[in-house]
């Protein structure tokens, strides 16, 4: 079976590798079970096996193969709060395999092919009506919050220090302030860039792969912000979070606060460190 070269990253570990070499027994059963006709697999998809599928009457979706992390764990349970509002639909999903059918989005060209202040319009219009009150089982945000607090001097010093001391204890700071002081508590998702957001047919533009989490509304623009997708600049990332925060009547300081605090906590996955994270850090401490 074609494995992505997005999913190469899964061969590092050995629970990656068995991951990999059950994979293929995981898509059959699948294929088996609701009747699939599926097409190759995407090649951009990092955190699963994603492949264009067709039900039997011909309805086009999207078989996906988790990997089974703890981030993605509640996806299936956040695509059916949305029930389809700004989001993808759930067809059906099979929790012991990680295997979720959900909708495909036609024609699905990705939210950065607009222009940036295009692209942010969207994001204007979408972000509220994903913010929808929830609670358990969704992990909370101070609950994520307190694993970021703890693994990010661990990473910093396994990683041999790669950036200055200072962003480090900023992100930490921040972190020991927002978190307490959090408003109303609605779900969020922490990997809404701007390549997770297609255009379709159902709607205009529909969010996909959600890392749900339940947690304040300032949390929402986070990905928006520090993403490279609208651009990677000091002036592109500041005009994200000054329009975002603006127009959807967020508090400024604590968005750039947990954008801070979320980029620190992504800037070193594994054995790898990402230094556009890093910059984006710098630029919005200044």
């Amino acid at each position: 079976m074609e494995i992505p070269e997005g999913l190469g990253w899964v061969r590092r570990t050995p629970a990656g590798r068995d991951w990999l070499a059950e994979l293929p027994d995981l898509l059959a059963g699948c294929v088996g079970r609701w009747g699939l006709r599926i097409g190759r697999p995407y090649a951009y998809a990092f955190a699963s096996l994603a492949v264009p599928a067709e039900l039997s009457d011909g309805t086009p979706a999207v078989l996906k193969i988790q990997y089974p992390d703890d981030d993605s764990r509640h996806e299936a349970t956040a695509l059916t709060h949305w029930a389809g509002r700004g989001a993808i639909r759930l067809l059906d999903h099979d929790a012991p395999s990680r295997a979720l059918l959900v909708e495909r989005c036609v024609p699905g060209a990705p939210l950065h092919e607009l222009p940036p202040d295009a692209a942010l319009d969207v994001a204007v219009e979408l972000l509220p009506r994903l913010g929808v009150p929830a609670g358990p089982p969704f992990t909370s945000l101070a609950e994520e919050a307190a694993g970021w607090a703890e693994r990010m001097p661990a990473n910093w010093e396994r990683a041999n220090r790669p950036y200055e001391r200072r962003l480090l204890d900023s992100a930490l700071g921040l972190l020991a302030d927002l978190v307490p002081s959090q408003g109303e508590q609605v779900l969020v998702n922490q990997d809404l860039h701007a390549g997770n957001v297609l255009r379709a047919s159902r709607e205009p533009w529909l969010a996909i792969d959600p890392k749900p989490l339940v947690g304040e509304r300032e949390f929402a623009p986070v990905p928006l912000v520090r993403g490279a997708e609208l651009g990677h600049s000091p002036e592109a990332v500041r005009h994200r979070l000054d329009r975002l925060t603006a127009e959807l009547g967020l508090d400024r300081e604590r968005v750039r606060g947990w954008t801070i605090v979320h980029t620190v906590a992504w800037s070193i996955g594994g054995d790898q460190v990402f230094p556009g994270n890093v910059e984006v850090v710098r630029w919005l401490l200044g």
